[in-house]
């Protein structure tokens, strides 16, 4: 089992003018316990579930460019890009260039996208749920595409381009990895085992359910459903001077049992680094043998 730090909030205690420092010696703390996966949301005003909308948000490419320069094995992603946030020529480029400028640590996350109020309050375009999943799987075969050595012409129903020209091209091979963020059974768990090498899943009650059902789909698509890394979001909290670990533990194995291969979550003690000492000596290999 390995551990991935999300982090959905940039609301801390010193402000804006410290955020820099502080967030750089997050990523190193996360990088050097032995953290696998670090993410970021991609979002522009702060969602309902972590707090208010005017609580401070970054620009996620922006800053996975900063993490990547302050960290040296850690993989680094968005959890997860909605379709219609970017264009996927855009979004292909981005994911490429951070993987050149990282040594090959770029993961894409992508999903079909949800926040109305965001989307409204900025002057997004919100499609009807229907029409953002069409764009979702046009996305990505055009990203697929722009990832592959052709960079022939892509002719879909939302985009229509003469070259799918991308140079450099990523250093991840055959190409940075891609995720697939949702649950939704009839479409997202579908095109995680047509076009995806990761998902990411909720923590709960049906959780082994989903499972199943992504296993179906891989048999109809004549998809290996262990070539898939299963993520899951789920609580990372050990406590501020390790107290819940063995409990954290616990859950890990649980997850474990039920084939996920990496559990992702918030740590309610950042931007605090001092239990990431914890992590490296009490969690990390533990896990690992799981």
């Amino acid at each position: 089992m390995k551990l991935g730090l999300h982090i959905p909030n940039f609301t801390w205690p010193n402000g804006p003018a410290k955020l820099g420092p502080e967030l750089a010696d997050l990523a190193r703390a996360a990088d050097d316990a032995g953290f696998e996966y670090l993410s970021v949301m991609d979002h522009f005003f702060q969602i309902s579930m972590v707090g208010p909308a005017e609580n401070d948000m970054l620009e996620a490419y922006t800053t996975l460019g900063f993490l990547a320069a302050h960290t040296k094995r850690i993989k680094l992603y968005t959890l997860v890009t909605g379709v219609i946030y970017r264009q996927p020529g855009v979004l292909a480029k981005a994911v490429t260039t951070l993987d050149v400028l990282s040594g090959g640590r770029a993961i894409l996350g992508l999903g079909a996208g949800w926040n109305e109020e965001e989307a409204r309050g900025l002057g997004f375009p919100f499609p009807p749920t229907k029409e953002r999943f069409e764009m979702l799987e046009e996305a990505l075969r055009y990203i697929r595409q722009m990832f592959s050595d052709d960079d022939g012409p892509f002719d879909g129903d939302y985009v229509h381009a003469e070259r799918l020209l991308n140079r450099p091209k990523a250093l991840s091979t055959p190409h940075p990895p891609i995720m697939i963020g949702g649950s939704g059974e009839q479409k997202t768990l579908r095109f995680v085992a047509k076009y995806g090498d990761a998902c990411n899943i909720f923590d709960g009650p049906e959780l082994e359910h989903k499972l199943e059902v992504l296993r179906g789909h891989c048999e109809k698509e004549g998809r290996d459903y262990n070539e898939i890394t299963k993520t899951v979001l789920t609580s990372i909290d050990i406590g501020p001077k390790g107290e819940k670990t063995e409990e954290f533990l616990t859950s890990l194995r649980r997850l474990s049992a039920l084939g996920v291969d990496v559990a992702i979550g918030a740590s309610p003690t950042v931007p605090d680094v001092e239990p990431f000492e914890i992590f490296a000596k009490d969690v990390v290999p533990e896990a690992a043998n799981f």
